[in-house]
């Protein structure tokens, strides 16, 4: 795939502050980080949004990427991502979610475009504020809590002593399944990945 479509925007879902650094929410800021440092870009505050941007290509001459990190806490996501989409003029369907999901066993990476927000409040912002749920999802599989745990706490708590031994692993993994979703396609990208 060329770059003539033009660019594509990344949004790494999460919560800003380092209080919430190490929360399985902000697996998406994680993914987010990575891409930025794979394609040389640094993250500044955008001059529009209110969310952190890097820039850069994949490999020389490749597609065009804006990573973004909203400020503005997860349930209202929304707002930054229509403003860069609007910004940079990216289609919903050049954009790509990168979020924490409950409904996938911890260790796996999903793709799908479109569909429910199955809870997720920063799905449900983003689909509200693009005007549509055409968008594509990298689902980061946290599992579902233990016990009688409250999802929401659970989600808004560190990741375990055992899960961070293979976290570095699996952002990676979820870094190159963005990539392949931008030169292969989603369904490739399904094929590819959804087996392993």
């Amino acid at each position: 795939m060329t770059d003539e479509a033009g660019p594509w925007l990344v949004v790494g879902l999460g919560n800003p502050g380092r209080e919430y650094a190490g929360n399985r929410h902000n697996a998406g800021f994680l993914v987010a980080d990575l891409l930025a440092a794979r394609v040389g870009g640094k993250f500044g505050r955008h001059k529009r949004a209110v969310a952190d941007v890097a820039e850069g290509r994949l490999g020389f001459g490749g597609p065009r990427l804006v990573l973004a990190k909203p400020l503005t806490y997860m349930n209202l996501s929304g707002g930054p991502v229509a403003g860069l989409a609007q910004f940079h003029k990216v289609p919903p369907e050049r954009v790509i979610a990168v979020h924490d999901e409950l409904d996938i066993d911890y260790g796996q990476v999903r793709i799908k475009r479109g569909g429910g927000e199955g809870g997720h409040n920063g799905l449900r912002s983003m689909s509200k504020s693009l005007g549509t749920k055409d968008y594509v999802r990298v689902r980061f599989g946290v599992g579902r809590p233990p016990g009688r745990q409250d999802p929401a706490d659970y989600v808004l708590s560190d990741f375990s002593a055992t899960e961070r031994k293979e976290l570095e692993f699996l952002v990676d993994r979820a870094a190159d399944v963005v990539e392949s979703v931008i030169t292969r396609g989603v369904e490739p990208t399904q094929n590819l990945y959804h087996g392993a």
